[in-house]
Parts: C-alpha cells; sequence; structure tokens
C-alpha cells in the first residue's frame, strides 16, 4: 500500500475502525495514559503503511495526526510508553498555542492547562513584566503544561484521528532499496517489561516495516538520522537545559519568570538564562538553560550552575533539597537547524530531529509541531501523485518548505547566539535591557519569533528581516 494512489484510510469502507474522528480532543489525557492502538507492539499487526513516524513527541504527533486527517495510513512509533518525561521548561507560549489550537486540542482550564500572561525578566538591571503580544495571528496568552501529559495528549489526539500507536517499539535501523539505497522502511524492536513491571531489554526478533516514506522525530539524538548519515552539524550552535521541580507556593504565577544573570565560576556572564516556570499543581519548574556556539562553554558543570543559581533564592520559595521533587535532569538544545538535510530519499526530518529549536530562547516545541504539519502538507501533496517521479519532485520541495519557513529567522539566531557568547556582549545586555522597556518589547517581540506579517512598523520590520533566506 506504501506510497500509490488510492491507498490508505481513504479506501477503507465508511465507519471503520481508522475512520474515527470524534473531535473530542485530549481533554482527559493528563490523567491517563495513551493505550496502544493495536497492541503493544507490531509482532502480529499490519507491516506497510503510507507513512512511518518514529518517535511521538510533539514533532511525530502533529505529523501523524495530519497524515491521520488526510486519510493516509500512518504507523507512529514510540520507544517508550506513555505517560513518559522529557527534560523540558514546560513553558507553551502563544506560537505552541496556535499550533495546538490548529491540532484541535482541547485546552480547557480543567484539562491540567495553566494559562499564562507573559514574561518577567529580571536580572542585574531591573526587572520587567512584559505581556504576550496582542497580535491577530497568535492567541495572546500562553500555557504550562508537563511534557508528560502534553505528550500524552497529542499522542492520544493523533490516535483519534486514525494514527496507529505502537509504544515501546524503537526502530534501530533503517530500510532500504537495495539497488537505489532509498528509504522505504525501518526495523524495531520490542522491549518487553522486566523486573517488577519495569522495562526491560529488548525483546523478540526484529521487524521490518515498509513506507513509501519514514519521518524522523526521534529527537535530538535521532538515531534514524544517524542512520541515515545524517549527523549534528558542529559549526550550528547546540545548547543545554538542566531543570527540576519543587513544591513552592509560586505554582499559582501567571507570569514566566527568566533570570538573565547566569554567570560561570570567574563571575563571567553566560550566554543563557534561569526560569521559574509555575505549573499550577502546587509545583514549580525550575531549570536554566545555555545558548551555546559551536566550540563554547563546553565545561561547564550544569548541575552545579544550577545549584548554585538557587543558593540565594528566598527560602520561603521552597527551592531546596527538602522540597524537591524531581531529580535534576539535563537534554540537548539542536538550535537553529543544526542537522541538514532535512529530506534525503525516503526520509524527512522534524523537530528536534532536524534542529529546529528557537535559537534566542531554546523553546522546541512550537516549531515541533509546525514543522510536522508542513511535512504533512508535503507528503500529502507527495503521495497524491501518480508516478514515482512526481512524487520525489514534491518531496524534495521540503527542505525550501522550512528555509521559507525559519531559514532567515535561524540564520539571524546563530549570529545572536555567537554575539552573547562574549561575556562583556552578555554582561552589557542584562545589565542596561531592562532599563530600557522599548527596547526590550521589540527583543521580546524578536526573541518569542512574535509578529504579524502585516501589523504595524515594527512588526513588518521584524518580519521582513526574519525572513529573508536563508538555511
Amino acid at each position: 500500500m506504501t506510497g500509490r494512489p488510492g491507498v490508505g484510510r481513504n479506501a477503507r469502507e465508511p465507519g471503520s475502525a481508522g475512520d474515527r474522528t470524534d473531535g473530542t480532543g485530549a481533554q482527559d489525557a493528563g490523567s491517563r495514559a495513551v493505550a496502544p492502538a493495536s497492541g503493544p507492539s507490531v509482532q502480529a499487526q499490519a507491516r506497510e503503511a503510507d507513512v512511518i513516524v518514529v518517535g511521538a513527541g510533539p514533532a511525530g504527533s502533529s505529523t501523524a495526526l495530519a497524515l491521520a486527517q488526510a486519510g493516509l495510513e500512518v504507523l507512529l512509533l514510540e520507544k517508550d510508553t506513555f505517560p513518559r518525561e522529557k527534560v523540558c521548561g514546560d513553558g507553551l507560549t502563544p506560537r505552541s498555542v496556535r499550533a495546538l489550537l490548529a491540532m484541535g486540542v482541547d485546552m480547557d482550564s480543567g484539562g491540567g492547562w495553566t494559562r499564562t500572561r507573559g514574561i518577567r525578566m529580571i536580572s542585574t538591571g531591573g526587572r520587567l513584566e512584559l505581556d504576550w503580544p496582542d497580535l491577530v495571528s497568535f492567541p495572546s496568552y500562553g500555557l504550562v503544561r508537563s511534557r508528560a501529559s502534553l505528550d500524552d495528549a497529542l499522542a492520544r489526539r493523533a490516535v483519534e484521528a486514525g494514527a496507529h500507536l505502537h509504544q515501546a517499539t524503537s526502530a534501530v535501523g533503517l530500510v532500504r532499496d537495495d539497488r537505489s539505497g532509498r528509504v522505504i522502511g525501518v526495523r524495531t524492536r520490542h522491549r518487553g517489561p522486566g523486573p517488577a513491571g519495569e522495562h526491560g531489554g529488548d525483546h523478540g526478533d526484529d521487524v521490518e516495516l515498509r513506507a513509501a516514506v519514514v519521518v524522523a522525530a526521534d529527537g535530538v539524538s535521532s538515531r534514524v538520522s544517524l542512520d541515515a548519515g545524517l549527523s549534528r552539524r558542529m559549526d550550528r550552535p547546540l545548547g543545554v537545559a538542566t531543570r527540576t521541580y519543587f513544591t513552592s507556593p509560586r505554582h499559582s504565577d501567571d507570569y514566566l519568570e527568566t533570570w538573565l544573570t547566569l554567570t560561570d565560576p570567574a563571575g563571567r556572564a553566560l550566554p543563557g538564562y534561569g526560569w521559574v516556570f509555575g505549573m499550577g499543581d502546587g509545583t514549580c519548574n525550575v531549570g536554566l538553560g545555555l545558548l551555546n556556539a559551536p566550540g563554547v562553554n563546553r565545561h561547564v558543570d550544569y548541575r552545579a550552575l544550577l545549584a548554585g543559581w538557587l543558593e540565594p533564592m528566598p527560602r520561603e520559595w521552597g527551592f531546596g533539597e527538602d522540597t524537591r521533587t524531581a531529580p535534576v535532569t539535563g537534554a540537548a538544545l539542536p538550535l537553529a537547524f543544526n542537522r541538514t538535510p532535512h529530506y534525503v530519499p525516503g526520509l524527512m526530518l522534524v523537530g528536534d530531529a532536524g534542529g529546529m529549536v528557537n535559537p534566542y530562547t531554546g523553546e522546541g516545541i512550537a516549531y515541533a509541531l509546525e514543522s510536522g504539519r508542513i511535512a504533512a502538507d508535503v507528503l500529502v501533496q507527495a503521495l497524491g501523485r501518480k508516478r514515482a517521479s512526481e512524487r520525489e519532485r514534491v518531496l524534495t520541495s521540503y527542505p525550501r518548505a522550512l528555509a521559507d519557513a525559519y531559514g532567515g529567522y535561524f540564520a539571524l539566531g546563530r549570529w545572536f547566539v555567537k554575539a552573547m557568547n562574549h561575556p562583556s556582549v552578555m554582561a552589557a545586555a542584562t545589565q542596561h535591557g531592562l532599563s530600557r522597556p522599548g527596547l526590550m518589547r521589540l527583543a521580546f517581540a524578536l526573541m518569542g519569533n512574535l509578529t504579524d506579517p502585516r501589523g504595524d512598523a515594527r512588526d513588518r520590520i521584524l518580519h521582513a528581516l526574519t525572513r529573508r533566506p536563508g538555511s
């Protein structure tokens, strides 16, 4: 069935299981885990599809949802089982909210979503609260939700649309056409239960799955991309995030709070920020992110940096070891297209797998959700063509679609990251920036990528500046 016109769910009888699109969203997903759509593994299930999506995070679920809604047969593979943790600040900007609204996700307050009004910035130069801008293109509010429940909700939404989710299923290698070398599927391995119900090692024989196209949505380390020979670009920046959770009276704060005061042991300003995000459930997500340029800040002890930053915080905030509710964990932030190309024959990269993280802020969820939709739009058009040459011509347009969406913005961001890695530049920005609210509002719009193409003069300038050709 892979890639032939007229196949997929559109060819099924009306009312079949694959046609379920009940529109209920994910309002209860925060309280229960996603059940596998067709059993715990792919051992006894269909082994062909129109598209295989590897990874059921925001990028993978966004891709799978859009494809399933278009009537394509989609296999969505997740190496873990829901709910599962991911290192993240849990803050969703209006850009993320816009993408979630487009996906039909139910974001009523009773479903674990906490609204935010804007960002509070604190530095040696003062304190400034900036509300999310009132724009036509974006909602005027943000959200906070834990990644454990967010990813669960998004995967459930894809399943409701008809995608077939297989949890505890790892993609261990690509399948290629013997003659052309084109990617035509993946080899998978099911992870069975270990002692006391925990996940053990890989179990059973590898299972080969075939599809017209494979989508790599498996994160910054992207085993699928590496198997295709697509390594991280060393000339592009890689950030680092470290976070934990504390029980805190500040859990209901409706501003995302950022502290622009990170320093190394020698007292030099570091290019990044600390954050305190209230979860609305009695806890705060507290962490820090560093936006590194190539070869800079490689030897920072991030856990020690987090502990040192938290040490002078007021005791009544509860950011101490006795109120910590989760381990201190860290993850890499693949910034500004730091893995390319985003398409090789039969394989597309979305989200973190393709380095689609905002180089100014480290925000990745919005770009994961958006790139999944961009990839799905290209796939729907490609798989609707009758001839293989026509399908391939459409598929090869995907990198250009990404460059049109983000190329100029990410190119400017790479310059920004390099500039901020000079301690004197970062120190000047943190010491003097907050005393100039007009300048900070401009920077806020730029860094959040929140502009109206036909807005005021500021918006039009920023939009033109960040939509220049880039890659």
